[in-house]
């Protein structure tokens, strides 16, 4: 490989211990695992915190709503298939679908930097009415803040979202059962790739394009064709390697994984290849990985497959009762190695 195909990627974690906060703190990795687990959890702990799922579903009266936040901080702001303001709505209406809610309100904040053109957050803001719009949900309050030059990256974004809860509808991690099939609802690794191709000038034959999209209406065709899903997560930061280790560690259930049945596209595995990465590794904007009881496996893969964001669905594994904790993965050689998180990723601020 030569020095003009060779990545600039950081290394986003110099010491596994440290007494300061490391770029790879916010990767998806065990560092952020760490962060939050060791110091942020326990320094807040309530029963509704302790869920740790996408969402929470608080009760205001009688009612019980669903609650998110989020923050945004990908570069470049724009890239192939979408920009940041996308990115934050798509973000934040998935992480209530995930729940099973409806998403209805969103906030939005910036933390620009001086100097940004008034052209590109205009730009940005366009992007949010249109991803708003498409997902059916309304922007209702927000905060805008500026900091100086250099102390801040063009723009961030936070942003919190309310939802309604599905009636008859309860997914949590915390019901995730030996025996569940584990589905995902298309190609593998769109979005990481996207980004590292614009940052890197890589160009590949096929598309490298992010796969940003609101996930809520495949949510709502899965859960109309089978409402006993187990659990949903959209696997972002650190790819759905970080979700299914996450979720096997925390449920102390076993996870295997066939490697063959894992889609990828083309191009994202060649940029891999190129790259030295694992497309389970790499973040995705706009796909889902269900937990669903054997009964209910044929109805929803039917469900997503039918759904214009589910056309590549396949079913990639199943939870077992044996190895608890522990993310086993049967490679296309038919080996088996178990899958452990790095202490990072080496594509920070994918999102």
């Amino acid at each position: 490989m030569s020095s003009e195909t060779m990545p600039s990627l950081q290394c986003a974690v110099p010491f596994a211990e440290s007494g300061s906060i490391l770029l790879g703190h916010g990767s998806g990795g065990k560092l952020t695992a760490r962060l939050i687990e060791d110091t942020i959890v326990p320094a807040l702990s309530n029963p509704l915190l302790a869920t740790l799922d996408d969402q929470v579903f608080v009760p205001i009266g009688s009612e019980r709503v669903a609650f998110t936040t989020d923050s945004f901080v990908v570069t470049p702001i724009f890239f192939p298939g979408g920009d940041i303001g996308e990115l934050a709505v798509n973000g934040t209406v998935n992480d209530l679908a995930m729940g099973g809610a409806v998403p209805r309100f969103l906030s939005l904040a910036f933390i620009l930097e001086e100097g940004l053109p008034i052209a590109e957050l205009e730009r940005v803001l366009a992007s949010v009415r249109r991803a708003a719009d498409r997902a059916g949900v309304v922007v209702v309050t927000g905060d805008t803040k500026v900091v100086g030059r250099g102390s801040g990256d063009k723009i961030f974004v936070n942003t919190a979202g309310l939802g309604t809860p599905r009636a008859g509808v309860s997914m949590s991690a915390r019901r995730i059962r030996p025996g569940d099939s584990i589905l995902v609802s298309g190609t593998l690794g769109d979005h990481g790739m996207a980004i590292l191709a614009l940052r890197e000038g890589l160009e590949l034959e096929g598309d490298l394009v992010s796969d940003t999209a609101p996930l809520h209406g495949i949510v709502a065709a899965i859960l109309d064709a089978f409402p006993d899903v187990h659990a949903m997560r959209d696997p972002t930061r650190g790819g759905i390697a970080a979700t299914l280790v996450e979720i096997a560690s925390r449920q102390r259930v076993g996870i295997e994984i066939e490697e063959r049945a894992i889609p990828v596209k083309h191009a994202v595995r060649g940029a891999c290849e190129i790259f030295g990465l694992d497309p389970m590794f790499v973040a995705n904007e706009g796909k889902l990985v269900a937990f669903v009881p054997p009964e209910g496996e044929a109805a929803v893969l039917r469900a997503m497959r039918a759904h214009p964001l589910g056309r590549d669905a396949a079913c990639i594994g199943r939870v077992t009762s044996s190895h608890g904790g522990t993310t086993l993965v049967r490679t296309a050689i038919g080996g088996q190695r178990a899958l452990d998180l790095p202490f990072a990723e080496a594509l920070p601020r994918i999102c």
